[in-house]
């Protein structure tokens, strides 16, 4: 999520508005959107300027930035509940982001923080050959960065920073839902979340099950795999696209939601259409996690016009994706629900990723 608001805010600090920030310890995750909107709606993220055609927004996945004949899409985003091949997940997490957007991604920077004492020079190979790969699977190059040994960390961190290309006319925003638009996902939920839980929980998992079952589920960052690069560009190649958003942390579900807050509309979903592959639920029933909460990189969100959504699911299954139509947009009033063969309750938000409770 590309955190800010569209507009000028008055360089007013917020001591002397008279306000005292609360000291309540937050949680882990990310921030949530009612935090967020206050914090943002007290500090000056966007100075005025013609040239940012997408500023930044809750739920709006990479800014865009008018540069001529082709705009500039920009994303940042951390790697921080993996610990295994963070090199290759921080270039695709962002590589998605500006995917969504419309873009084309081009150019790759990372910042790469190594724990004091327990980084040595195989530990900075290894990340920067999995950067150097994941850049190459893209047809990315990296292009600059930072790497240091940074004290009090556990583990590495890589803050990644993909740039793109997009046509003027072709950005597309988490923003454009439109009423009565065919709600679709590809592939399947918590992508992400399986192939982190069966690499950091291995140890926890291998008396409970088979070998042959946690390899395959390790091998989800891969296959199916989390990118989405290949069909965002399917899919606005076939149809005009309202709407895409990558859904990460918090899963689905908070994807969902942050799609409808972004575009001002309420969803229907259908629970029994939402793709969980057995993998998924097997791992997830373990720990009593809900598959809509976990970390769903992998997964791509679109918004189109019904007839439209008919022509992306055929260019997406022709390729070889697998894609479900899983809800529509209604008018805001009617809000987020979930129908299931136990009936209709409200959509289930989670704002801190299921995940967070093992890692």
């Amino acid at each position: 999520m590309c955190e800010g608001r569209e507009g000028i805010v008055k360089e007013t600090s917020s001591r002397a508005k008279g306000y005292v920030p609360e000291r309540e310890p937050l949680p882990v995750g990310k921030l949530t959107p009612e935090l967020l909107e206050r914090l943002l709606s007290r500090h000056t993220f966007s100075l005025p300027d013609d040239r940012v055609v997408v500023h930044p927004g809750i739920g709006e996945d990479a800014a865009v930035i008018d540069m001529g004949p082709r705009w500039l899409v920009a994303k940042t985003d951390p790697i921080t509940f993996a610990t295994d091949e963070v090199g290759w997940y921080a270039v695709q997490v962002n590589a998605n982001d500006v995917a969504v957007a419309g873009g084309v991604p081009r150019w790759f920077l990372s910042t790469l923080l190594l724990p004091e004492g327990r980084a040595d020079e195989a530990l900075v190979d290894t990340i920067m050959a999995q950067i150097s790969q994941a850049c190459r699977s893209l047809g990315v190059v990296p292009c600059g960065g930072h790497t240091e040994i940074t004290y009090a960390l556990e583990r590495p961190i890589v803050v990644g920073f993909m740039l793109g290309e997009v046509e003027p006319g072709g950005v597309v925003r988490s923003s454009g839902v439109e009423m009565g638009d065919e709600i679709l996902v590809t592939k399947g939920v918590a992508v992400e979340g399986t192939a982190v839980i069966a690499r950091e929980m291995a140890d926890r998992l291998q008396n409970r099950f088979s070998q042959a079952f946690l390899q395959r589920c390790q091998r989800f960052l891969h296959d199916p795999g989390i990118s989405i690069v290949r069909e965002a560009r399917i899919a606005t190649a076939h149809a005009p696209v309202h709407a895409m958003h990558d859904p990460t942390e918090g899963g689905i579900a908070t994807g969902l939601w942050e799609l409808a807050a972004a575009s001002g509309v309420g969803l229907e979903i259908d629970g029994t259409a939402i793709p969980v592959f057995d993998e998924t639920r097997e791992l997830c029933r373990e720990f009593d996690l809900d598959p809509l909460g976990v970390i769903a990189s992998g997964a791509l969100l679109i918004a189109a016009a019904p007839d439209d959504a008919v022509a992306i699911c055929e260019a997406l299954r022709e390729a070889g994706v697998s894609v479900a139509k899983i809800g529509r947009a209604v008018p805001l009033e009617r809000g987020l629900s979930l129908h299931t063969p136990e009936g209709a309750r409200p959509l289930p938000r989670f704002d801190q990723d299921q995940i967070t409770r093992l890692l």
